[in-house]
């Protein structure tokens, strides 16, 4: 059973970080096709319309999650019988959740308009283009989306992340082709619809093939569902948050600053959450060994593990921080011209905003792994709240800046220091937080450090073309390691980071075994 495991959190990571880089290359390109070939407010349009419906998926929160914990144990005990009953429930909550996305998207199709400030493209009608892209969210629930829950409760996304490789490569080709040929957005969105569909209707044939004996009947006792909707609820308050946070800032900047300047704005989003989403796989990846520490090893052994991932990851973000402070503009004027570019002092604070969006993810990994959702479920309400509120306020005064410095104030203020109280209290001894706030404070030292060396070498490059690019890339790589290197090399956690890269490695490399 354990090499079971392992052999299919192997397969599932191989094949999970595959599709996160082709995610990554083929949306790049298409977004690309999309600025040059027909404009970059249809850009704008595709990320208002995903955080939108972002919003909408608020029904869905936690039932996902909630189902496929709920199978864990009848899947271990090979129990038929409910685990059918767990599908057909299963079932029920996702064609509920369908109409209530339906109906509330209906709802507020009068609204839309209100979403953006200025003109659209030519020849096309807004509330056609939502209403499409709410039939694709819609599809997505009422075409045996229920079935998915068995792939991940048996340890097999590795077959989803197949079936999206192929299906989106097909997707991708013809959505090109229709902006390359025939200029037409609304047969772009078809398209999308069409993929949907095909990917839900391919996913149940295969999972009905891989499990014959799992089909949606039976019925649960009211305990185990009300044990069911009471991990939901929570799931529910602590997730609501998470998407209000991400969703919001895009809404506000297309109905107050216009599509053209979100489309802007979401072209410097786009490199860092491309980057964010290859560290969710280290995260991810690392949770479940986590969780089964915390149940079997000693608070010391924890502590120390605590230290040593959080080192290292500091390490990797400060590195990324650096990297997009000195990289960001050289490639933005490679990529999409001069005239797409916003001002340094917006780079500034989205890498401000990308480290502590980092470095909340690493200690919600913390926190799952230690299951103290419930102490922690109005963090991310309260969070979500107050960054919404600064945006509706500040971006009347300073446009964008309002935006990026709203997300930091709540990252800052109230999301890192309310889950290192709820960390620390809960799976910690208090008494070390002093000790490992120290390493916090010293990371961010450093890593200011770093890049204003960067932004001192970098500031009166007067080339250009892809040897400034060149020079950039050098400069924004070799700076944060070297510093980091000289301030850390001492610290306990720098050896204890150096011996657990020797274990993995089986000492191969050189240049690590001999820091």
């Amino acid at each position: 059973m354990a090499n079971s495991r392992t052999r299919n959190a192997t397969r599932n990571m191989m094949f999970g970080t595959l599709l996160k880089i082709y995610q990554m290359i083929v949306p790049f390109l298409m977004r690309t096709v999309m600025i040059y070939f027909m404009g970059v407010q249809y850009v704008g349009l595709n990320s208002l319309f995903t955080s939108i419906l972002q919003v909408l998926n608020l029904a869905e929160l936690g039932v996902g999650s909630a189902m496929v914990y709920s199978m864990y144990k009848p899947i271990a005990e090979e129990d038929t019988a409910t685990i059918c009953a767990l599908m057909r429930l299963y079932k029920i909550y996702y064609r509920i959740i369908g109409c209530v996305i339906a109906v509330a998207g209906l709802l507020a199709t009068p609204l839309i308009p209100f979403f953006v400030k200025g003109s659209i493209p030519e020849n096309l009608d807004l509330h056609i283009l939502y209403l499409l892209n709410l039939a694709a969210t819609v599809f997505s629930y009422w075409l045996f989306a229920y079935k998915n829950s068995l792939l991940m409760a048996h340890q097999r996304t590795d077959v989803t992340s197949k079936i999206s490789l192929a299906i989106n490569t097909v997707q991708f080709l013809t959505q090109f082709l229709m902006i390359y040929v025939f200029r037409n957005y609304y047969l772009y969105l078809i398209v999308a619809i069409v993929s949907q569909i095909t990917n839900n209707i391919i996913t149940s044939i295969i999972v009905s093939k891989m499990y014959p004996d799992y089909y949606p009947k039976g019925k649960l006792d009211a305990n185990t569902v009300g044990s069911i909707n009471g991990r939901i609820k929570d799931l529910f308050i602590a997730k609501f948050g998470g998407v209000v946070l991400n969703s919001a800032d895009t809404i506000v900047i297309s109905a107050f600053l216009g599509l053209t300047l979100l489309a802007v704005y979401q072209n410097y989003y786009f490199v860092m959450s491309s980057v964010c989403g290859i560290m969710e796989i280290l995260l991810t990846s690392i949770t479940a060994g986590l969780g089964n520490s915390y149940i079997t090893e000693s608070k010391e052994k924890n502590y120390t593990d605590l230290k040593k991932i959080t080192f290292m990851f500091f390490w990797l973000t400060g590195m990324c921080t650096s990297c997009f402070l000195g990289i960001f503009q050289p490639f933005m004027r490679l990529w999409v011209g001069e005239k797409f570019l916003m001002g340094f002092s917006v780079v500034v604070c989205l890498c401000v905003y990308f480290y502590l969006y980092e470095t909340t993810r690493l200690l919600n990994v913390f926190k799952n792994a230690g299951g103290i959702w419930h102490e922690d479920r109005f963090r991310p309400l309260i969070s979500a709240i107050v960054n919404l509120a600064l945006n509706l306020i500040s971006v009347n005064y300073i446009g964008i800046y309002g935006i990026v410095l709203s997300t930091i104030v709540a990252l800052a203020v109230i999301e890192i220091p309310w889950l290192l109280q709820n960390i620390f209290t809960v799976m910690y001894d208090t008494s070390l937080f002093k000790d490992y706030f120290k390493m916090f404070v010293s990371w961010i030292i450093a890593t200011v450090f770093s890049g204003v060396i960067i932004a001192v070498l970098t500031y009166k490059v007067t080339f250009s073309g892809w040897g400034a690019f060149a020079f950039f890339v050098v400069v924004s790589v070799l700076i944060p390691n070297i510093v980091f290197l000289l301030l850390m090399h001492k610290t306990e956690e720098f050896k204890l980071s150096i011996s657990m890269v020797n274990r993995i490695t089986h000492n191969k490399l050189p240049i690590i075994k001999n820091l």
